[in-house]
């Protein structure tokens, strides 16, 4: 498995309209080979950034396969426009689990 942390500086006054995007692109995250969850945090001490955590099967699933998808391009449009500069990805995968 490997986790997606996509960390977004949101344009400020346009969060909760950038969570109603998140929300709105769910169903193309859930519709995506090698989907298995996703969930958004937004930074208490910087309340305009927010990070995206998605748990992928393979590290290809991601950068490969949703990347170039129809579903990333409507991704793209429902989240785009409240971006302040470009999001910061990164991919891991479990060190340590104290579970």
């Amino acid at each position: 498995m490997v986790l997606e942390i996509a960390e977004f500086d949101i344009i400020p006054g346009q969060e909760e309209a950038f969570e109603a995007g998140v929300r709105q692109a769910v169903p193309l995250f859930k519709a995506a080979r090698g989907y298995r969850s996703l969930s958004l945090r937004r930074i208490i001490e910087k309340p305009a950034t927010y990070r995206l955590l998605v748990e992928w099967e393979t590290l290809e699933d991601h950068t490969e396969t949703f990347r170039n998808s129809d579903a990333f391009q409507t991704w793209r449009s429902l989240v785009g426009a409240f971006f302040a500069g470009p999001p910061r990805v990164d991919h891991s995968t479990l060190a340590v689990d104290a579970g």
